[in-house]
């Protein structure tokens, strides 16, 4: 698995050795409110996770979650993926950052490398993106990336109405 670099950024590929990173950032308390408790309590919870979703999609496709890393002092500050999720039949676009590197551009950064390299490597011919109606700062990235609001919707299993964005690449 490849990684790539932007101007302020490494984004690798997640992989087990990012266990304790993941498991910190799925137990934010944004996280929780904006994406939701995805039950990872341990740091062994977080390598199951891993192993189980997000390295299960990248042997899959070729693509998924990446950590993000600050090339200026190697510090992981969120991550950004492209995701397959049931319900959806557009790969969406996510992304979950720490709150003190909000409002940086780190995020457009990243999602903006990940949205060329889901077109130019990943061979995507669109691209959704999906958040509830309240996360205003997921809203206005997805816009800032081109992605259009087409619906408010449910997905399966999932009790919070979501707005759906997508974009042609």
């Amino acid at each position: 698995m490849k990684k790539y670099e932007t101007e302020r950024l490494i984004i690798k590929p997640t992989n087990t050795e990012d266990a304790e990173f993941i498991f910190e950032i799925m137990n934010t308390p944004k996280y929780h409110k904006y994406i939701g408790d995805r039950n990872i309590k341990s740091i062994e919870d977080a390598e199951n996770y891993i192993k189980n979703r997000m390295l299960l999609q990248y042997e899959k496709v070729g693509f998924g979650n990446f950590t993000i890393i600050l090339k200026s002092d190697d510090s992981k500050i969120g991550f950004c993926g492209i995701y397959l999720r049931d319900g959806l039949d557009i790969p969406d676009i996510g992304f979950a950052f720490f709150e003190k590197f909000e409002g940086k551009g780190y995020a457009f950064e990243a999602a903006s490398e990940l949205k060329k390299l889901a077109k130019t490597e990943f061979g995507l011919q669109k691209l959704s993106g999906i958040t509830l109606e309240n996360n205003h700062s997921s809203r206005k990235l997805l816009e800032k990336l081109g992605l259009k609001f087409q619906k408010k919707f449910f997905l399966e299993g999932d009790p919070e109405e979501l707005m759906y964005y997508e974009t042609e690449l």
